[in-house]
């Protein structure tokens, strides 16, 4: 009997040794690149740009800054992927260019409906910074075969810089007008326009509030139910280094935002994500009922140049709904949507998910329980599972 027990061992050693020495096939042949998470097909990748959903064709379009000719930062355009399920993409040919104004840096995309820019119901607009040796100006371009390639304003700039650091336009619609939100250098401006091509300055935000390690980055305005939330990427100043994404909470009245009864003094900072590879996320314009479907760069400026990936370097998170809890629902977990919370998935319920990182968030933040933020922002995934589906 012992020495059935030894040839059993015997054989499963040299079993999992062959194991060891055959790994899986990836459904690439590339080992560092993500089967869930979208990545260039070659080249260097960072922040995801104009993102929209053609409600038409089911189609989600993702935008990116990309630099063609080599694995690293260099002249950006924008690259262009799109999605039937938020899962798997494909990747088209690059739409934006660099020109006499300069490279392509981010920005936004919106659905002109109204045609308030003149350039057709329905067009794609495309609002994006320009950076050359001189400075940062915003232009547009517009799409009238549904965003797959794009002809640029002949009066561009749209919106001129008075600063270094004047980058990253997020345009929404806001009742009867489009309102950018823009970073400049350590604080937000927000402006206004009619027809995406006349720009009025509306108010700043951020003096002495959040963190301040570094520059401002890719802000977005959110409403979710009575709330507004801002989106603020820095670089450098994340809380366990390098890049990160954090966000403040309060009420805007058109033309300010203003924090939730004062509480943005920089000790009480909020993160969107604790782990070290998620920035610059923005959300999908037009995603369908109302929802906000977010995708980040799943890096970190300390390192992304130099990960050890041969044929292409960096990819996005996996996209998330985004919602607001208050504090003690998010224990309860009654704040979330029905459609997510009796949704099952292989990692469970999405109530436990939302109590996980409310538990993480505090630990990591320092908040006592009964004592964090009154509101806290989750992003509904778990344990690398998505807990929705298109």
């Amino acid at each position: 009997m012992t020495k059935h027990i030894l040839f059993g061992l015997l054989s499963a050693a040299v079993f999992l040794v062959g194991c060891a020495h055959r790994p899986a096939p990836h459904p690439t042949d590339e080992p560092f690149r993500s089967v869930y998470h979208h990545s260039p097909a070659e080249n260097w990748m960072n922040d995801p740009n104009g993102m929209f959903y053609d409600e038409a064709n089911g189609v989600w379009h993702l935008y990116y800054q990309h630099n063609p000719f080599g694995t690293t930062w260099g002249p950006m355009h924008w690259g262009h992927a799109t999605s039937t399920d938020l899962l798997t993409w494909e990747e088209h040919p690059i739409v934006l260019y660099p020109d006499s104004f300069g490279t392509i840096f981010s920005g936004s995309a919106v659905i002109d409906k109204n045609n308030t820019a003149g350039f057709g119901e329905n067009a794609i607009v495309a609002i994006y910074t320009q950076s050359e040796k001189i400075g940062q100006n915003q232009s547009i371009a517009y799409s009238t075969d549904g965003g797959y390639t794009f002809t640029k304003y002949e009066g561009n700039p749209v919106l001129m810089g008075d600063i270094a650091d004047f980058r990253d336009p997020k345009v929404t619609w806001d009742g009867d007008h489009w309102l950018m939100t823009l970073a400049c250098q350590q604080e937000i401006r927000f402006y206004a326009s009619p027809n995406l091509k006349e720009w009025t300055y509306l108010s700043s935000f951020g003096k002495d509030l959040g963190a301040h390690g570094g520059v401002w980055e890719c802000p977005e305005l959110l409403h979710i139910g009575d709330k507004y939330v801002l989106l603020v990427s820095i670089n450098p100043g994340g809380p366990f280094g390098g890049s990160a994404t954090q966000y403040f909470v309060g009420d805007w009245d058109g033309k300010e935002f203003k924090c939730e009864n004062g509480k943005c003094k920089n000790e009480q900072m909020n993160w969107l994500d604790y782990g070290k590879d998620n920035y610059s996320t923005f959300t999908f314009h037009n995603s369908p009922d109302g929802r906000l479907v977010a995708i980040g760069w799943m890096s970190n400026w300390q390192y992304a140049e130099v990960v050890p990936t041969v044929a292409f370097r960096s990819q996005n998170t996996i996209a998330r709904d985004l919602f607001l809890f208050t504090d003690d629902a998010s224990w309860r977990g009654d704040q979330i949507p029905t459609r997510c919370r009796d949704r099952r998935t292989g990692a469970g319920r999405q109530t436990g998910c939302a109590r996980h990182s409310l538990q993480r968030q505090r630990g990591e933040s320092g908040h006592e329980p009964g004592c964090a933020p009154p509101h806290v922002l989750h992003g509904s995934y778990c344990f690398g599972r998505l807990l929705f589906l298109p």
